[in-house]
C-alpha cells in the first residue's frame, strides 16, 4: 500500500492522566477515533498534501491510519513542552519522495521547534537529491538555498507547543502527519 494523500494535524490535551491528556491532544487534533499505526518518515512520491480539514473529512470511526507521530507529555509544573511534523517536498513530486521529520522537546517556542522540524526533513531530502550544504548553517539560510537550487519547493511544519498549568496537571503535546489511502 503506497499512500495518495497527506495531511498535518496538531493537538494539545489536559488530564488528571497521562494517558487522557494524551486522549485529550488526538481529539484537538481530530483523530481520537481511529486506529494509529506508527511509520517512519517517506512522504510517498505522488501523494496529494492536504489541508487538515480536507483529510479529517476523509477518516471514519475505527479505521487504521498510518501516521508519523510527534508526541511529549510532562506533568511538571510550568514545564514548556512542544511536539512538531516537518515536510519538505521535492519540485518532482512524481519520481522523488519526500520527508517527513519528528521533533520534540522542552523549553522550546512554536517557532523554534517548528524550524527546527522543518530543517529535519529538508536535510534529509537534500541529502537524498544530492545537493551540498552545509549542515551547521542557520535554517533560514539553509531553507533558502534549498528552494534556491529548484529541487527543493515545499517545506512546512506542524507544531504544539504548551505549558503544564502551576498544580502539574499532566500535559500532551503532538504533532502528526497522516497517511490517506
Amino acid at each position: 500500500m503506497v499512500p495518495k494523500k497527506v495531511f498535518l494535524t496538531k493537538g494539545v490535551g489536559r488530564s488528571n492522566t497521562q494517558l487522557g491528556s494524551f486522549e485529550e491532544a488526538l481529539r484537538d487534533a481530530g483523530i481520537a477515533y481511529c486506529n494509529l499505526v506508527y511509520v517512519s518518515s517517506i512522504f510517498p512520491p505522488g501523494a496529494k498534501y492536504l489541508k487538515r480539514e480536507e483529510g479529517v473529512k476523509e477518516l471514519n470511526p475505527g479505521q487504521i491510519v498510518f501516521c508519523v507521530m510527534s508526541k511529549l507529555s510532562s506533568c511538571e509544573p510550568s514545564r514548556k513542552i512542544s511536539a512538531s511534523v516537518g515536510l519538505a517536498l521535492p519540485k518532482d513530486r512524481r519520481t522523488w519522495h519526500g520527508y517527513l521529520s519528528e521533533h520534540h522537546s522542552y523549553g522550546q517556542s512554536r517557532q523554534e521547534s517548528g524550524e527546527y522540524a522543518e530543517d529535519l526533513a529538508a536535510s534529509m531530502l537534500a541529502s537524498t537529491l544530492g545537493i551540498e550544504f552545509d549542515p551547521d548553517a542557520a535554517w533560514n539560510a539553509k531553507e533558502e538555498y534549498f528552494k534556491m537550487s529548484g529541487k527543493i519547493v515545499k517545506t512546512t511544519n506542524a507544531t504544539a507547543t504548551a505549558e503544564v498549568d502551576k498544580e502539574g496537571k499532566w500535559t500532551t503535546v503532538l504533532a502528526t502527519a497522516v497517511l490517506l489511502p
